[in-house]
C-alpha cells in the first residue's frame, strides 16, 4: 500500500502519507492500538531504569511519551511505514547502569552523546553510508549483540526482582522470598500464558497484574512495603514538566583528553547497538509481512533510518535515551497495519498518557521486572541465528552475549566480542585454506583496533 514517493511533488514528496488513497482507517488505528499495547510498557520502564541515575522519574514519564511521538509521527508521514519508535530496551540500560552508574559519567553527558549519536546517524542516513555499513559487519555479531543484551535486561529483570541478589563470597546468589518476587512472578506468568494465547498487548497486561498485586500489598502493609520500594500512586491524572531533564546537554568533556576518549566509546557502542536494532527490526519486520519489495529491499528504507535518527536527537535534546525502531511493530503488521497512520495512531496514543504520569511512577520494579525478563528472553531467541558449531562465528558470539551480562556492561562485551572476532578469524585465515578462509571486514579490523586503543590508554 505504500505510495512510491518518486512519483510524487510537493507536500506529498515530502509526507508521503498524504498521498495515500483509499486507507482503511479502522484497520490501521486498531493496528495502532495493538502496536501502542505492546510497547507501553516502556513508560513505566524506561523512567525506572532512566530515574537511577537521578535523572526526575516524573520528567522521565512525560519525555518518554514526547519522544515516542514525535519519533511515530516522524516514520508515519516522512517513511510512511507502520512502525513505533520509543527509547529503546537495553539501550537505556546500557545508558544507565553501564555509562552513568559503573562509568561515573553524569546523565547529563550521557545525553550528549545520545545527541551526538543522532547526529551522526542523520549525517550517515543522508549520505546512505548506513547501509553499506551494516554489510560489513558479521550476521553472527549481529545476532549476539541482540542476545547478549536480551541476557543483560534479564539480569536486570532479575534484579529488580529481588530473585537476584549481591554476595561477597560468590559475586552473586539467590535472594529470599519475599512479596517483590511473587509480584514478578506473576506478572511473568501473566505475559508468558497471554503470549501463548496470542493476546495483544501481553507485556502491558504483565505489569498491570504486578502492579495491582503490590499496590494491594501497600495497602495492606505500607510500613513494610515501603522498605521494598512499592507506594500506592499519589493521583492519576497529572501532567509533570521535562524541564528537569530537557535540554540538560553538558559538553564539558571536550577539556578533558581522558573523558573525550570514554566518550568516544559510548557514541560508538550507541551508534552500534542503535545501528542494528534498527536495521534488523525493519528487515525483519518487513519481512515477516511480506512488504519487502522485489530485490528484498525494506520500502522508503532511507527514509525509515532518517525518522530514526531525527527521533533519537529529539529524544537526546528531551531527555531521554536513544529512541529506536520497536520490534514490537509487528504485531500492529499482523493486525493490518500497512501505512503510517498505524505509527501516527501509535503516536497519539503516547501523547495522551504523558498525563497519567503518578501511575506510571508508582509501578515498582518489581511489577517492571517481568517486562524486561521477557523481552530479555525474545532478545535471547536471536542466539539460534548462529551457527555455534563454527568456532570462528560462535566463540566471538558466545563471548559477545555473555560477558554483556557478566561484566554488567554492554559496551565492554561489546568490545571483547569484536576483538575475539578479528584475532580468531585473522589467525585461521592464515592457516586456512583459500576457499575456507573467513572474510575480516575493513570495518571490524579499524573497530577492534580502536578497542584496543581504549583498552590500553582508558
Amino acid at each position: 500500500m505504500n505510495t512510491n514517493i518518486e512519483n510524487l511533488k510537493g507536500m506529498q514528496r515530502l509526507f508521503p502519507l498524504l498521498a495515500e488513497k483509499k486507507v482503511n482507517f479502522k484497520v490501521e488505528m486498531t493496528a495502532g492500538l495493538v502496536t501502542f499495547l505492546t510497547m507501553a510498557y516502556i513508560i513505566a520502564v524506561n523512567p525506572n531504569i532512566l530515574s537511577q541515575t537521578g535523572m526526575d522519574a516524573g520528567a522521565l514519564v512525560t519525555a518518554t511519551c514526547l519522544a515516542a511521538a514525535i519519533g511515530c509521527f516522524l516514520m508515519g508521514f516522512i517513511a510512511n511505514l507502520p512502525f513505533a519508535l520509543a527509547s529503546g530496551m537495553g539501550l537505556n540500560a546500557f545508558f544507565a547502569f553501564t555509562v552513568v552508574l559503573k562509568g561515573g559519567i553524569s546523565w547529563q553527558i550521557a545525553l550528549t552523546a545520545v545527541f551526538v549519536e543522532g547526529i551522526i546517524f542523520i549525517i550517515l542516513t543522508l549520505f546512505k553510508v548506513r547501509e553499506a555499513v551494516v554489510n560489513s559487519i558479521p550476521i553472527s555479531m549481529k545476532h549476539a549483540v541482540t542476545a547478549g543484551i536480551g541476557i543483560f535486561i534479564a539480569f536486570i529483570g532479575f534484579s529488580g526482582a529481588g530473585l537476584v541478589v549481591l554476595n561477597e563470597a560468590t559475586k552473586v546468589s539467590m535472594g529470599h522470598m519475599s512479596i517483590t518476587i511473587v509480584v514478578a512472578a506473576l506478572g511473568l506468568f501473566v505475559i508468558s500464558i497471554l503470549d501463548k494465547k496470542g493476546v495483544r498487548g501481553s507485556i502491558l497486561y504483565g505489569i498491570v497484574a504486578s502492579s495491582l498485586l503490590a499496590w494491594g500489598y501497600a495497602l495492606i502493609n505500607p510500613a513494610k512495603a515501603a522498605e521494598l520500594g512499592i507506594y500506592l500512586p499519589s493521583g492519576i491524572f497529572k501532567y509533570e514538566s521535562i524541564a528537569p531533564i530537557a535540554g540538560k546537554m553538558d559538553f564539558s568533556f571536550l577539556n578533558d583528553t581522558k573523558m573525550l576518549g570514554n566518550f568516544f566509546i559510548i557514541v560508538c557502542t550507541f551508534l552500534f547497538v542503535d545501528f542494528f536494532d534498527t536495521v534488523g527490526t525493519l528487515i525483519g519486520v518487513c519481512s515477516q509481512a511480506n512488504m519487502l519489495d522485489k530485490d528484498g529491499k525494506v520500502p522508503n528504507v532511507s527514509r525509515a533510518l532518517l525518522a530514526d535518527a531525527i527521533g533519537t536527537t529529539a529524544g537526546a535534546a528531551l531527555g531521554v535515551s536513544t529512541v529506536t525502531t520497536y520490534v514490537e511493530s509487528s504485531t500492529g503488521v499482523q493486525a493490518g497495519g500497512r501505512t503510517g497512520w498505524t505509527a501516527v495512531t501509535t503516536g497519539v496514543l503516547f501523547l495522551l498518557s504523558m498525563f497519567f504520569s503518578p501511575i506510571f511512577i508508582s509501578i515498582p520494579a518489581s511489577a517492571t521486572a517481568p517486562a524486561l525478563i521477557y523481552v530479555g528472553y525474545l532478545m535471547l531467541s536471536s542466539l539460534k541465528e548462529i551457527n555455534l558449531h563454527d568456532v570462528t562465528d560462535g566463540v566471538p558470539a558466545f563471548i559477545t552475549a555473555t560477558t554483556m551480562a557478566l561484566t554488567y556492561s554492554i559496551g565492554d562485551g561489546l568490545t571483547l566480542g569484536i576483538l575475539s572476532y578479528v584475532i580468531i578469524n585473522i589467525f585461521y585465515n592464515l592457516f586456512a585454506k583459500k576457499e575456507d578462509k573467513k572474510e575480516v571486514s575493513l570495518v571490524m579490523i579499524v573497530l577492534a583496533v580502536l578497542f584496543i586503543l581504549k583498552l590500553i590508554f582508558l
